[in-house]
């Protein structure tokens, strides 16, 4: 094989591999757009929350199950995912 055809053959590599890459590229960019709206209800802008929005997650989130426990005023609905994770679908709205 000369060199010619040998670069030749690299260059076309390299051609399908570039539309390869815009093509998946393209194609997560499509679904990620696709993507439905966020509907999860972000953390209250309340007196009771409101010292929970500068706090960092973590922190705050040790806070939350005190109301939100079957003891506290305000119980997690039934089948509602782990409670250590509030934050991470409750967003804090930093005022």
């Amino acid at each position: 094989m000369s060199s010619k055809s040998a670069e030749k053959g690299r260059g076309r590599r390299t051609l399908i591999y570039n539309i390869l890459f815009l093509v998946v590229g393209a194609a997560i960019l499509i679904f990620l757009l696709n993507a439905p709206p966020e509907t999860t209800v972000k953390l209250p802008l309340d007196d009771t929350h409101k010292k929970f929005q500068t706090m960092k997650k973590k922190e705050a989130e040790t806070h939350c199950e005190k109301c939100h426990s079957k003891e506290g005023g305000m119980p997690l609905p039934e089948g509602h995912p782990p409670k250590y994770r509030c934050l991470f679908c409750h967003k804090q709205q930093r005022s």
